[in-house]
């Protein structure tokens, strides 16, 4: 069994990934891993994939009052959401270390996807820097493709390979990451859709027309609720931090999936914005993203020079 990576001193954070072949090497490092976090009398979180938190529990035989347990397809679906949900559970054990097993990425992730767990792993350094924890993060080498696994040594300071834990030399900083992740967003299919511009005043209009055109789409009423709100935090944000206006697009994909895009000239100053739960103290802004964040199956962020993108997208329900 390899060695898993040393805790966390005061101070410190580790971040790690383990590149695993197969269920047995699975369930004997991860599992490793959190034994060691209880035989220290440390709290851990497991947030991974369904059939592998399963198998984890079954083989582990420890109960909910040690180990607290997640499936990473429903909490990460949209992986804007994961980041503030870590930070949470070592807030409700402050003052004592942390170990956190956390899988991002699985088999069958959309491409998009992809993209915006990358940057989730790479602002992990960014919002644990200095904190008492110790997040293991594993990679299924045989399931996932090769640039996954290669991303997965820029956003991680060490790796487990081969029987031991090294530096990763291709380890790269938070900001150079996500940079990478801004690649250009696919026009949708079927023509260009209806682009409708907004600015001060026009909010109610914006909301009455995301509403007006969600009736006609596959959304449940829940839903189309969630995408309306979604859509007016959006055009708000740009009112009050993208330079007083903005424009949304609205598309249906051929799955039913719905999508709505707000371009603005505004800049993300802060990447962890949205990706904390706000309080009252909190920035504005950042209360209106960490609401997309939770209304929405998917959230695509591009920030350019010209201003930022944010592509909302909602499953058929």
């Amino acid at each position: 069994m390899i060695s898993p990576p040393a805790p966390a001193s005061p101070g410190a954070f580790v971040h790690t990934s383990l590149f695993y072949a197969g269920q047995a090497e699975y369930l004997a490092e991860v599992g490793g891993f959190v034994r060691a976090a209880l035989a220290a009398g440390e709290p851990v979180l497991v947030a991974v994939p369904g059939p592998r938190l399963d198998a984890l529990r079954e083989g582990l035989a420890v109960g909910t009052a040690e180990v607290t347990w997640t499936d990473m397809t429903r909490l990460g679906s949209n992986p804007g959401r994961i980041l503030a949900a870590l930070q949470e559970f070592a807030d409700r054990h402050a003052g004592r270390p942390a170990r956190i097993v956390g899988e991002p990425m699985w088999p069958g992730r959309s491409r998009a996807e992809v993209l915006e767990a990358t940057r989730h792993e790479a602002l992990i350094n960014t919002a644990f820097a200095g904190r008492r924890a110790t997040v293991l993060c594993p990679y299924d080498v045989l399931g996932l493709p090769a640039a996954v696994v290669s991303d997965a040594r820029r956003t991680h300071p060490s790796v487990i390979e081969k029987g031991r834990v090294l530096p990763s030399p291709a380890y790269a900083d938070a900001a150079s990451v996500c940079a990478d992740c801004d690649r250009p967003l696919p026009e949708p299919d079927g023509g260009a859709p209806r682009l409708v511009e907004y600015t001060h005043g026009d909010l109610g209009g914006v909301r009455e027309y995301a509403d007006a055109w969600a009736r006609g789409t596959a959304l449940s009423a829940a839903r189309r609720g969630d995408l309306v709100l979604a859509v007016s935090e959006a055009a708000a944000n740009s009112l009050a931090h993208g330079g007083g206006r903005g424009s949304l697009r609205l598309w249906s994909t051929a799955d039913g999936e719905v999508v709505a895009e707000i371009r603005d000239g505004g800049h993300l100053a802060d990447p962890l914005a949205g990706r904390r739960r706000p309080t009252l103290a909190s920035a504005n802004g950042g209360r209106g993203l960490w609401m997309i964040h939770q209304l929405c199956d998917l959230v695509e962020i591009r920030a350019s020079r010209s201003g930022l993108t944010l592509r909302l997208h909602m499953a058929a329900c």
